[in-house]
Protein backbone atom coordinates (compact mmCIF):
# COMPACT_ATOMS: atom_id res chain seq x y z
CA UNK A 1 0.00 0.00 0.00
CA UNK A 2 2.57 2.34 0.72
CA UNK A 3 4.63 2.00 -2.65
CA UNK A 4 1.44 3.18 -4.31
CA UNK A 5 0.53 5.92 -2.55
CA UNK A 6 4.29 7.35 -3.17
CA UNK A 7 3.94 6.69 -6.51
CA UNK A 8 0.57 8.73 -6.66
CA UNK A 9 1.60 11.47 -4.24
CA UNK A 10 5.07 12.02 -6.53
CA UNK A 11 3.62 14.24 -9.05
CA UNK A 12 1.72 16.54 -6.46
CA UNK A 13 4.93 16.69 -4.54
CA UNK A 14 6.88 17.44 -7.51
CA UNK A 15 4.08 20.22 -8.68
CA UNK A 16 4.57 21.68 -5.27
CA UNK A 17 8.25 22.21 -5.05
CA UNK A 18 8.24 23.30 -8.51
CA UNK A 19 5.62 25.99 -7.36
CA UNK A 20 7.62 26.97 -4.31
CA UNK A 21 11.09 27.05 -5.99
CA UNK A 22 9.35 29.82 -8.76
CA UNK A 23 7.69 31.70 -6.34
CA UNK A 24 11.54 32.08 -4.61
CA UNK A 25 13.05 33.00 -7.52
CA UNK A 26 10.56 35.70 -8.26
CA UNK A 27 10.86 37.31 -4.59
CA UNK A 28 15.07 36.91 -5.29
CA UNK A 29 14.21 38.99 -8.55
CA UNK A 30 12.24 41.60 -6.88
CA UNK A 31 14.66 44.40 -5.15
CA UNK A 32 14.69 44.47 -1.58
CA UNK A 33 12.99 47.31 -0.27
CA UNK A 34 11.95 48.65 -3.72
CA UNK A 35 9.69 52.29 -3.46
CA UNK A 36 7.47 53.80 -5.74
CA UNK A 37 8.83 57.00 -7.72
CA UNK A 38 5.59 58.47 -6.63
CA UNK A 39 6.25 57.81 -2.53
CA UNK A 40 9.96 59.38 -3.04
CA UNK A 41 8.57 63.14 -3.67
CA UNK A 42 7.07 65.01 -6.18
CA UNK A 43 6.85 66.85 -9.39
CA UNK A 44 7.47 70.53 -8.96
CA UNK A 45 4.73 72.37 -9.02
CA UNK A 46 2.61 69.35 -8.40
CA UNK A 47 1.21 70.81 -4.77
CA UNK A 48 -0.61 72.30 -2.71
CA UNK A 49 -0.99 76.16 -1.66
CA UNK A 50 -2.30 77.51 1.64
CA UNK A 51 -5.18 80.11 2.26
CA UNK A 52 -6.33 81.95 4.95
CA UNK A 53 -8.80 84.76 5.61
CA UNK A 54 -10.73 86.50 8.58
CA UNK A 55 -14.05 86.32 9.15
CA UNK A 56 -17.02 86.05 11.71
CA UNK A 57 -18.92 83.67 13.02
CA UNK A 58 -22.46 84.20 14.02
CA UNK A 59 -25.43 82.66 16.17
CA UNK A 60 -23.15 81.43 18.87
CA UNK A 61 -25.06 80.74 22.22
CA UNK A 62 -23.95 83.49 24.22
CA UNK A 63 -20.13 82.45 24.17
CA UNK A 64 -19.19 85.12 21.56
CA UNK A 65 -16.32 87.80 21.94
CA UNK A 66 -18.90 90.00 23.31
CA UNK A 67 -17.85 94.04 22.20
CA UNK A 68 -14.16 93.24 20.98
CA UNK A 69 -13.65 96.48 19.02
CA UNK A 70 -12.25 94.29 16.13
CA UNK A 71 -15.20 92.29 16.08
CA UNK A 72 -17.66 95.64 16.24
CA UNK A 73 -15.76 96.91 13.25
CA UNK A 74 -15.96 93.60 11.38
CA UNK A 75 -19.52 93.32 12.03
CA UNK A 76 -20.16 97.06 10.74
CA UNK A 77 -18.27 95.57 7.51
CA UNK A 78 -20.19 93.00 7.23
CA UNK A 79 -23.62 94.95 7.73
CA UNK A 80 -22.37 97.45 5.06
CA UNK A 81 -21.96 94.81 2.40
CA UNK A 82 -25.76 93.88 3.49
CA UNK A 83 -27.03 97.24 2.87
CA UNK A 84 -27.16 98.10 6.81
CA UNK A 85 -25.43 100.99 7.92
CA UNK A 86 -24.90 101.27 11.82
CA UNK A 87 -25.59 104.63 13.39
CA UNK A 88 -22.56 106.39 14.57
CA UNK A 89 -21.30 105.71 17.87
CA UNK A 90 -23.45 102.10 18.35
CA UNK A 91 -21.66 99.17 19.38
CA UNK A 92 -23.73 96.47 19.49
CA UNK A 93 -23.32 93.56 22.17
CA UNK A 94 -21.82 90.77 20.46
CA UNK A 95 -21.89 87.42 22.67
CA UNK A 96 -23.33 85.74 19.83
CA UNK A 97 -20.35 86.60 17.33
CA UNK A 98 -17.00 85.55 17.24
CA UNK A 99 -13.98 86.75 14.94
CA UNK A 100 -11.81 83.73 13.41
CA UNK A 101 -8.96 83.06 11.42
CA UNK A 102 -10.08 80.99 8.18
CA UNK A 103 -7.59 78.06 6.81
CA UNK A 104 -7.81 76.01 4.18
CA UNK A 105 -5.50 73.92 1.64
CA UNK A 106 -5.72 74.74 -2.12
CA UNK A 107 -4.84 71.54 -4.20
CA UNK A 108 -2.95 71.29 -7.11
CA UNK A 109 -5.10 71.52 -10.61
CA UNK A 110 -8.40 73.15 -8.69
CA UNK A 111 -10.17 74.81 -10.95
CA UNK A 112 -13.19 77.34 -10.08
CA UNK A 113 -16.17 75.60 -8.83
CA UNK A 114 -14.62 72.81 -6.83
CA UNK A 115 -14.72 73.11 -3.21
CA UNK A 116 -12.16 72.38 -0.26
CA UNK A 117 -12.87 71.91 3.54
CA UNK A 118 -11.81 75.00 5.52
CA UNK A 119 -10.90 74.84 9.15
CA UNK A 120 -12.15 77.71 11.55
CA UNK A 121 -10.60 79.19 14.78
CA UNK A 122 -10.69 82.11 17.34
CA UNK A 123 -8.45 84.59 17.66
CA UNK A 124 -10.62 86.37 20.45
CA UNK A 125 -12.35 85.47 24.05
CA UNK A 126 -14.91 83.45 22.21
CA UNK A 127 -15.66 80.48 24.64
CA UNK A 128 -17.07 77.71 22.32
CA UNK A 129 -18.01 78.16 18.14
CA UNK A 130 -20.46 75.43 19.00
CA UNK A 131 -23.90 75.92 16.44
CA UNK A 132 -22.44 78.61 14.42
CA UNK A 133 -21.97 79.79 11.64
CA UNK A 134 -19.55 81.54 9.04
CA UNK A 135 -20.82 84.29 6.75
CA UNK A 136 -19.15 84.60 3.78
CA UNK A 137 -15.75 85.49 4.08
CA UNK A 138 -12.91 85.65 1.29
CA UNK A 139 -9.87 83.66 1.21
CA UNK A 140 -6.39 84.70 0.34
CA UNK A 141 -2.79 83.18 -0.89
CA UNK A 142 0.42 84.73 -0.40
CA UNK A 143 -0.06 86.59 -3.60
CA UNK A 144 -2.98 88.39 -1.92
CA UNK A 145 -5.27 86.87 -4.44
CA UNK A 146 -8.47 85.75 -3.72
CA UNK A 147 -8.76 82.36 -4.65
CA UNK A 148 -11.85 80.75 -2.58
CA UNK A 149 -14.98 82.34 -0.85
CA UNK A 150 -15.75 80.77 2.86
CA UNK A 151 -19.26 80.15 4.21
CA UNK A 152 -21.15 77.80 5.86
CA UNK A 153 -22.12 75.69 9.22
CA UNK A 154 -19.58 74.82 11.96
CA UNK A 155 -19.15 71.31 13.00
CA UNK A 156 -17.57 71.57 16.78
CA UNK A 157 -15.63 68.53 18.09
CA UNK A 158 -15.36 70.55 21.91
CA UNK A 159 -18.12 70.98 24.50
CA UNK A 160 -16.65 73.57 27.17
CA UNK A 161 -19.47 74.07 30.27
CA UNK A 162 -19.05 76.73 33.14
CA UNK A 163 -21.31 77.25 36.02
CA UNK A 164 -21.48 80.43 38.16
CA UNK A 165 -19.35 79.71 40.60
CA UNK A 166 -16.25 79.44 38.05
CA UNK A 167 -16.20 75.89 37.62
CA UNK A 168 -15.16 74.73 34.04
CA UNK A 169 -15.70 71.35 32.19
CA UNK A 170 -13.88 71.37 28.67
CA UNK A 171 -13.97 68.60 25.90
CA UNK A 172 -11.46 68.26 23.02
CA UNK A 173 -11.02 71.99 21.76
CA UNK A 174 -14.56 74.00 21.56
CA UNK A 175 -12.90 76.88 19.73
CA UNK A 176 -12.03 75.41 16.29
CA UNK A 177 -14.63 74.00 13.81
CA UNK A 178 -14.16 72.51 10.81
CA UNK A 179 -16.88 72.87 7.51
CA UNK A 180 -16.73 70.14 4.98
CA UNK A 181 -16.52 71.56 1.48
CA UNK A 182 -17.07 74.87 3.37
CA UNK A 183 -15.38 76.86 0.38
CA UNK A 184 -15.98 77.37 -3.36
CA UNK A 185 -12.53 77.82 -5.84
CA UNK A 186 -12.94 81.26 -7.04
CA UNK A 187 -9.28 81.25 -9.23
CA UNK A 188 -7.11 78.45 -10.09
CA UNK A 189 -3.11 78.26 -9.82
CA UNK A 190 -1.19 78.08 -12.92
CA UNK A 191 1.20 75.73 -12.79
CA UNK A 192 3.05 75.44 -16.11
CA UNK A 193 2.08 71.65 -16.25
CA UNK A 194 1.38 71.33 -20.15
CA UNK A 195 3.82 74.32 -21.67
CA UNK A 196 7.30 73.35 -19.62
CA UNK A 197 9.80 71.22 -21.86
CA UNK A 198 11.05 69.61 -18.88
CA UNK A 199 9.46 68.70 -14.99
CA UNK A 200 11.79 69.10 -12.20
CA UNK A 201 10.98 65.82 -9.67
CA UNK A 202 12.28 66.80 -5.87
CA UNK A 203 13.08 64.03 -3.40
CA UNK A 204 11.77 64.05 -0.10
CA UNK A 205 15.20 63.69 1.31
CA UNK A 206 18.65 64.62 -0.15
CA UNK A 207 20.49 61.70 -1.34
CA UNK A 208 22.69 61.27 -4.31
CA UNK A 209 22.78 57.68 -4.57
CA UNK A 210 18.70 57.70 -4.80
CA UNK A 211 18.56 60.32 -7.39
CA UNK A 212 21.44 58.67 -9.65
CA UNK A 213 19.13 55.08 -8.65
CA UNK A 214 15.85 56.73 -9.74
CA UNK A 215 17.50 58.44 -12.86
CA UNK A 216 18.94 55.03 -14.13
CA UNK A 217 15.25 53.53 -13.15
CA UNK A 218 13.21 55.81 -15.11
CA UNK A 219 16.03 56.19 -18.28
CA UNK A 220 15.57 52.03 -18.65
CA UNK A 221 11.97 52.76 -18.83
CA UNK A 222 12.40 56.36 -21.10
CA UNK A 223 15.46 56.13 -22.39
CA UNK A 224 17.54 59.47 -22.44
CA UNK A 225 14.88 61.62 -20.81
CA UNK A 226 15.99 62.12 -17.13
CA UNK A 227 18.89 63.48 -15.57
CA UNK A 228 20.09 64.45 -12.25
CA UNK A 229 20.59 68.48 -11.32
CA UNK A 230 21.89 67.67 -7.45
CA UNK A 231 21.61 65.74 -4.67
CA UNK A 232 17.30 66.47 -4.30
CA UNK A 233 16.29 67.01 -8.14
CA UNK A 234 15.97 65.82 -11.15
CA UNK A 235 15.03 67.07 -14.87
CA UNK A 236 12.71 64.91 -17.23
CA UNK A 237 11.89 65.77 -20.15
CA UNK A 238 8.52 65.51 -21.08
CA UNK A 239 6.48 65.33 -24.49
CA UNK A 240 3.92 68.38 -24.99
CA UNK A 241 0.26 68.21 -24.13
CA UNK A 242 -2.06 67.44 -21.22
CA UNK A 243 -2.96 63.49 -22.46
CA UNK A 244 0.92 62.26 -23.52
CA UNK A 245 2.33 63.86 -20.29
CA UNK A 246 -0.10 62.75 -18.28
CA UNK A 247 0.00 59.26 -19.33
CA UNK A 248 4.12 59.39 -19.17
CA UNK A 249 4.46 60.84 -15.47
CA UNK A 250 1.14 58.15 -14.55
CA UNK A 251 4.22 55.66 -15.73
CA UNK A 252 6.79 57.20 -13.70
CA UNK A 253 5.19 57.65 -10.87
CA UNK A 254 4.82 53.52 -10.82
CA UNK A 255 8.51 52.69 -11.13
CA UNK A 256 9.96 50.72 -8.50
CA UNK A 257 13.07 52.11 -7.21
CA UNK A 258 15.56 51.02 -4.38
CA UNK A 259 16.50 54.04 -1.90
CA UNK A 260 19.73 54.02 -0.60
CA UNK A 261 20.24 53.19 3.20
CA UNK A 262 19.69 56.32 5.26
CA UNK A 263 22.54 58.00 7.45
CA UNK A 264 23.84 56.29 10.60
CA UNK A 265 21.23 58.66 13.24
CA UNK A 266 20.14 58.86 16.46
CA UNK A 267 17.65 61.09 17.75
CA UNK A 268 17.36 62.22 21.24
CA UNK A 269 14.52 64.05 22.79
CA UNK A 270 15.73 65.07 25.90
CA UNK A 271 12.00 66.79 26.78
CA UNK A 272 10.88 63.27 26.64
CA UNK A 273 13.36 61.10 27.26
CA UNK A 274 12.58 59.38 23.85
CA UNK A 275 15.99 57.88 22.41
CA UNK A 276 15.17 56.09 18.16
CA UNK A 277 18.30 54.71 16.70
CA UNK A 278 18.39 53.68 13.16
CA UNK A 279 19.45 50.49 11.64
CA UNK A 280 22.41 51.58 10.05
CA UNK A 281 24.36 52.61 13.20
CA UNK A 282 27.57 50.83 13.87
CA UNK A 283 29.72 51.02 16.92
CA UNK A 284 33.25 50.54 17.24
CA UNK A 285 35.07 48.06 19.47
CA UNK A 286 33.93 49.74 23.76
CA UNK A 287 33.32 49.07 26.80
CA UNK A 288 30.62 50.74 28.62
CA UNK A 289 30.81 50.54 32.42
CA UNK A 290 27.66 51.91 34.47
CA UNK A 291 26.63 52.10 37.81
CA UNK A 292 25.04 54.99 40.24
CA UNK A 293 25.71 55.84 43.84
CA UNK A 294 22.17 56.28 45.77
CA UNK A 295 22.45 59.62 48.87
CA UNK A 296 20.01 59.22 50.98
CA UNK A 297 19.54 61.81 53.71
CA UNK A 298 16.85 60.91 56.97
CA UNK A 299 16.00 63.57 58.98
CA UNK A 300 14.29 63.32 62.94
CA UNK A 301 14.29 65.81 64.87
CA UNK A 302 13.02 65.19 68.37
CA UNK A 303 10.84 67.88 70.91
CA UNK A 304 12.95 67.78 74.22
CA UNK A 305 10.75 69.01 77.43
CA UNK A 306 12.23 70.69 80.12
CA UNK A 307 11.97 69.68 83.97
CA UNK A 308 8.97 70.55 85.71
CA UNK A 309 9.25 73.90 87.48
CA UNK A 310 12.91 74.70 86.30
CA UNK A 311 11.77 77.38 83.93
CA UNK A 312 13.41 75.90 80.97
CA UNK A 313 12.07 76.35 77.23
CA UNK A 314 11.27 73.73 75.13
CA UNK A 315 14.34 72.53 72.49
CA UNK A 316 14.23 70.83 68.90
CA UNK A 317 17.16 68.09 69.02
CA UNK A 318 18.03 67.42 64.77
CA UNK A 319 18.84 63.68 64.34
CA UNK A 320 20.02 63.32 60.90
CA UNK A 321 20.41 59.46 59.44
CA UNK A 322 23.15 59.57 55.83
CA UNK A 323 23.05 56.15 54.21
CA UNK A 324 25.17 55.41 51.15
CA UNK A 325 24.13 52.73 48.60
CA UNK A 326 25.96 52.23 45.40
CA UNK A 327 24.23 49.70 43.17
CA UNK A 328 25.88 47.10 40.98
CA UNK A 329 28.28 48.40 38.49
CA UNK A 330 27.80 46.26 35.10
CA UNK A 331 30.27 46.09 32.25
CA UNK A 332 29.22 45.34 28.60
CA UNK A 333 31.54 44.85 25.74
CA UNK A 334 30.81 45.77 22.41
CA UNK A 335 32.77 44.47 19.41
CA UNK A 336 33.26 46.16 16.45
CA UNK A 337 30.50 46.78 13.89
CA UNK A 338 27.76 45.76 16.27
CA UNK A 339 24.33 46.44 14.37
CA UNK A 340 21.17 47.69 16.00
CA UNK A 341 19.96 44.84 17.83
CA UNK A 342 23.11 44.07 19.55
CA UNK A 343 23.58 47.78 20.56
CA UNK A 344 20.09 47.71 22.20
CA UNK A 345 20.67 44.46 23.85
CA UNK A 346 23.98 45.50 25.69
CA UNK A 347 22.54 48.87 26.98
CA UNK A 348 19.75 46.58 28.17
CA UNK A 349 21.64 44.26 30.01
CA UNK A 350 23.41 47.63 31.89
CA UNK A 351 19.72 48.44 33.26
CA UNK A 352 19.56 52.35 32.28
CA UNK A 353 16.95 54.66 32.22
CA UNK A 354 16.36 57.09 29.30
CA UNK A 355 18.03 59.51 30.88
CA UNK A 356 21.25 57.45 31.41
CA UNK A 357 20.70 56.28 28.23
CA UNK A 358 21.31 59.51 26.70
CA UNK A 359 24.56 59.64 28.71
CA UNK A 360 26.06 56.63 27.42
CA UNK A 361 25.40 57.62 23.75
CA UNK A 362 27.48 61.24 24.30
CA UNK A 363 29.80 59.31 26.14
CA UNK A 364 30.31 56.71 23.27
CA UNK A 365 30.08 59.47 20.37
CA UNK A 366 32.75 61.50 22.19
CA UNK A 367 34.99 58.41 22.48
CA UNK A 368 34.59 58.00 18.68
CA UNK A 369 32.83 54.43 19.08
CA UNK A 370 29.37 55.49 17.94
CA UNK A 371 29.46 56.72 14.09
CA UNK A 372 26.36 57.89 13.88
CA UNK A 373 24.63 61.64 13.52
CA UNK A 374 23.18 62.75 16.94
CA UNK A 375 20.16 64.90 16.78
CA UNK A 376 19.00 66.64 20.08
CA UNK A 377 15.09 67.75 19.47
Amino acid sequence: MAGPLLQHGEPLLMRILTFLLAALALLVALPAHAERVRDLGTFDGVRPNQLTGYGIVVGLDGSGDDNFEYVTQAMRGVSGRLGLTLPPGVSPGLKNAAAVIITAELPAFSKPGQTIDVTVSTIGRADSLRGGSLVLSPLYGADGQVYAMAQGNLAVGGLGVSGRDGSQVTVNVPTVGRIADGATVERSVATGFDSQGELRFNLHNADFQTASRMRDAINSRFPGSTRVVDGVTLSIVMPFGGDARSEMIAAIEMIDVTPAETPARVIVNSRTGTVVINSAVRLAPAAISHGRLVVRIEEDPRIIQPEPFSRGVSAVEQASDISLQAEETRLALLRGGANLSEVVDALNMLGVGAADLVVILEALKQAGALQAEMVIL
